[in-house]
């Protein structure tokens, strides 16, 4: 299976080069996602929405990949506050409890002032079941 690209159109992606995301085989990698509304050029002062606009942003990232939040096996957060890790926790819980994949959150400097939270996912699409089943691809 060739590799494939993902883009949401961002202009981040156009001027560092990069993808929204990668499908190699049944691995999809999500690139660190903020919480911008890429549609919309926005993005929320509370990091609470930051997360949540993080997690749809890699929702739909997985989709494009045939995938969802349920195939996520790893998840780094890079948060600029440990103190925001109280009021996001519930929220990445929300998005994760499905998956339970396995998380590393640290603590850094992001790109632009305005982001707080940052999140990269790795996912592993399950392509097994009968060939009828959404989303199989082979």
């Amino acid at each position: 299976m060739a590799r494939q690209r993902i883009s949401s159109g961002s202009s981040f992606e156009e001027l560092a080069g990069y993808s929204r995301a990668i499908v190699d085989g049944d691995w999809v990698f999500v690139s660190g996602t903020t919480g911008f509304d890429y549609k919309a050029g926005t993005i929320s002062p509370d990091v609470v929405e930051q997360t949540h606009q993080c997690f749809r942003n890699i929702e739909w990232a997985l989709g494009q990949a045939k995938a969802g939040l349920k195939d996520m096996v790893r998840i780094q957060i890079h948060l600029t506050d440990a103190a925001d890790f109280k009021a996001i926790a519930p929220v990445v819980g929300q998005y994760c409890r499905e998956a339970r994949p396995a998380n590393t959150t640290v603590v850094a400097q992001l790109i632009d002032p305005r982001m707080k939270v940052e999140i990269e996912v790795t996912a592993r699409r399950d392509m097994s079941g009968p060939p009828d089943r959404p989303g199989r691809n082979r």
